[in-house]
């Protein structure tokens, strides 16, 4: 089990914030996907935004999150902003 503090753009509060929506390792980061582990975080912690959406996808694409590509980062924000 790889820890989520491996990944790109995951310090040790985002790693604690996953880990208490029952997600603690690279792996299941990966499983769930971006989009998931931000509704679990959104639920949990209502000030939950857009940066974060970014920072969980740059991790799982090992990419840092301010250099995603527009497309992606557009998709993202049409996603997230649904949650509004």
């Amino acid at each position: 089990m790889t820890r989520l503090t491996e990944m790109m753009n995951i310090g040790k509060e985002m790693e604690a914030k996953l880990c208490s929506v029952d997600i603690d390792s690279a792996e299941k980061l990966v499983e769930i996907g971006s989009k998931r582990a931000f509704l679990r975080l959104k639920d949990a912690y209502p000030n939950v935004c857009l940066v974060h959406l970014y920072v969980l996808e740059g991790a799982i694409t090992d990419t840092p999150y301010n250099y995603l590509p527009d497309e992606t980062k557009k998709n993202l924000k049409a996603f997230s902003d649904q949650y509004k």
